[in-house]
């Protein structure tokens, strides 16, 4: 044997364990780290109170007008959940597209007002909101670890459908069925935070959302403005890939 075939031979002996060692690198990379996720939620959202909706918002405007219904605004906020796609960008950050849906009503007397029978007056309130989002995220420790709390903010364009439905009273004291409804798309910032911990190829957690947004109504209500900010509160979960 020569001495060039005994140093090849050395080599590839050193050699092995380096290359047996990348290989299984490979086959044992954690499936926790992919870069892309498709994100579901499901949660409650929670309208803005009394006190801090915008002026001649239509809500406000019922509870204080001279005839004013009788209901809570808590009454009109709902069950949401919706679905996001994240696509990482490095490994401390993420960018991320979602749709989701939320809908309340509040059902609604007027409050000094009775019909000739002394039966209530009766309508019912209702909000539809499907919000699109676009986001950006920090992740306070890197994607792959055993926890991962991050926050972020973006835009969020909110198509949004508000109705008043039933019996109203005229200026003369006249009672009257009718259908009030506008609809339109307004466009406003949101602030997110939340933490994760990703299982496998699954994620889990939760997440709270924070959104203001104001849709326009026409003259038929006694507002001109709904007020559509508040706050989601969220449990998430996620495939990874």
């Amino acid at each position: 044997m020569t001495k060039r075939m005994v140093a090849v031979m050395g080599l590839a002996i050193l050699l092995a364990p380096v290359a047996a060692s990348a290989q299984i690198h490979q086959v044992t990379s954690s499936p926790s780290e992919g870069t892309q996720t498709v994100n579901f939620s499901l949660g409650y959202f929670a309208l803005k109170g009394l006190d801090s909706r915008v002026d001649d918002d239509v809500l406000v405007a019922n509870l204080q007008s001279g005839q004013p219904l009788l209901f809570e605004i808590k009454d009109i906020n709902g069950f949401h959940f919706g679905g996001e796609y994240l696509f990482g960008l490095g490994r401390n950050f993420e960018a991320g597209v979602g749709l989701a849906y939320t809908q309340g009503t509040a059902p609604s007397v007027y409050r000094d007002l009775t019909a000739a029978d002394n039966s209530e007056i009766r309508q019912d309130l209702k909000l539809r909101q499907l919000p699109v989002s676009f986001t950006g995220r920090f992740l306070f420790l890197p994607r792959g670890s055993a926890v991962e709390p991050y926050a972020g903010g973006g835009l969020v364009a909110i198509r949004w459908k508000y109705s008043e439905i039933g019996d109203f009273v005229g200026p003369n004291f006249e009672i009257f069925p009718a259908r009030f409804i506008a609809d339109g798309t307004a466009v406003g910032p949101i602030i997110l935070a939340g933490v994760r911990a990703p299982i496998s190829h699954m994620t889990l957690g939760g997440e709270v959302r924070w959104q203001k947004a104001e849709g326009d109504l026409t003259s038929d209500f006694l507002g001109s403005k709904i007020d559509l900010g508040g706050w989601t509160t969220n449990f998430t979960f996620g495939f990874r890939f």
